[in-house]
């Protein structure tokens, strides 16, 4: 993702919302199947198929029987607003962060650098998305009885103050960190590999698609296990006795880990990596073909 000029920041923030729009448009349904998955805590004792998901596709189809089609674009409108600044937000400060560290530490390694920025973006990137986050998983979770994003708002406001909207800030932290580091780290990694073969040299589009492809699925198997904690807690209400059962990321992992297992802490990795693995090549084409297109590219 390097550059050899310092690109003007409005392109960057232009060409990262346009391109954070159109993944979300074509993949959306796989985020509300992981947040499903996310939020159904494993019992041993509850049997009931109907009420419980087993996979991706029994999901999928359950949703559809039961709730319509309609219901996996549900709580879009929340992610249609946060993907423009949230995308915008994690290329432009990427960029940015790039071209500003190669400066402080000219002896520092290319991959380095790459890993930094991309853990600095993460961590610009989580606090615009957080009320946005937290909007969406009330409005996918299954149990949800709110009618839209201003009710949510209204509700949360209205019963747990203004600065509940950042629930779950912590958490949402080290997802975005981790997955930028991963995404971005591996990119370029995965970019000078491929350089190796003048077909791939010359096919710039097909070259980011596969880097970005397997950038997003290194970042999902890094990030899962935040990304569920995450929903968990952003899933929950404040208690009259004004406890939690999650709270913070790390302990969150624990409770999980020890009451679900191991596996608990992957769920919702399928329909993830499903989304973000391809998900995270067309960003990263669009990205590149917007920022050329007006003039900013490489």
């Amino acid at each position: 993702m390097s550059e050899k000029k310092n690109t003007p920041f409005v392109y960057k923030f232009t060409a990262g919302a346009v391109a954070g729009i159109s993944e979300i448009l074509l993949m959306y349904p796989l985020d509300v199947v992981k947040t499903r998955m996310q939020l159904q805590v494993s019992n041993p004792g509850i049997t009931n198929s109907d009420t419980m998901y087993g996979g991706i596709i029994d999901c999928f189809t359950k949703m559809i029987r039961k709730e319509g089609a309609s219901k996996l674009y549900k709580g879009i409108s929340s992610p249609i607003l946060m993907e423009a600044p949230k995308r915008a937000t994690k290329f432009a400060t990427n960029e940015e962060f790039s071209y500003q560290y190669k400066r402080l530490f000219p002896n520092v390694g290319a991959q380095s650098i790459a890993t930094l920025s991309g853990a600095s973006a993460g961590i610009c990137e989580a606090f615009v998305v957080v009320p946005f986050e937290l909007v969406k998983i009330r409005l996918q979770d299954r149990n949800s009885v709110f009618k839209g994003p201003l009710d949510v708002l209204r509700n949360l406001i209205k019963k747990e103050g203004v600065f509940s909207i950042y629930n779950g800030l912590e958490s949402t932290l080290w997802r975005q960190s981790v997955w930028n580091a991963g995404y971005f780290g591996s990119i370029f990694q995965i970019r000078s590999i491929l350089n190796q073969y003048p077909s791939m040299e010359k096919n710039v589009t097909i070259r980011d698609l596969i880097a970005g492809m397997i950038g997003g699925t290194i970042g999902v198997l890094l990030n899962i296990p935040f990304d569920v904690v995450k929903s968990r807690i952003q899933s929950q209400p404040i208690l009259e006795n004004g406890v939690r059962k999650y709270n913070w990321a790390w302990p969150s992992l624990f409770v999980v880990y020890r009451e679900e297992g191991f596996l608990a802490l992957y769920k919702g990795f399928l329909p993830k990596v499903v989304r973000l693995g391809p998900g995270g090549g067309i960003m990263l084409v669009v990205f590149n073909g917007v920022l050329t297109w007006m003039g900013g590219g490489k």
